[in-house]
């Protein structure tokens, strides 16, 4: 599948944020080894700490459906660019990277970018 696809579904997953508090909006799409992809945006809660953010959604979808394996995660966010995962989404992708890692790609001005997830969480923990 071509990133500028994952990309448009994490815009289209953005749409259906449920961010009345921070106003941050954020969509994700992971793609799998399988060549699945499942979406997830945000959603916040008046006890901010119970907020889950689009990327976790996005590969609880995928979980729920019996996927272990991404290989990819598309991450947008209207309100910035080149918007990244948080730390704990990179924790939890890095529990579902594939064998051959992980691309995670994001967008603004200057094009789709694309990243590994090992750059973004280096030593990650790991059993």
């Amino acid at each position: 599948m071509d990133y500028q696809e994952l990309i448009d579904k994490a815009i289209k997953a953005s749409e259906k944020s449920y961010s009345p508090y921070s106003k941050f909006a954020v969509g994700a799409c992971v793609l799998t080894t399988d060549g699945n992809t499942y979406c997830g945006c945000n959603f916040e809660n008046s006890s901010f700490g119970l907020t889950i953010c689009a990327e976790r959604n996005a590969v609880g979808s995928a979980i729920a459906e019996g996927e272990r394996k991404i290989k990819a995660i598309a991450v947008y966010s209207p309100n910035a660019q080149y918007c990244y995962p948080c730390g704990a989404c990179r924790q939890v992708l890095n529990e579902f990277k594939s064998d051959e890692g992980m691309d995670v790609i994001t967008c603004g001005d200057n094009g789709i970018k694309v990243v590994k997830l090992e750059e973004l969480l280096p030593e990650g923990f790991n059993l």
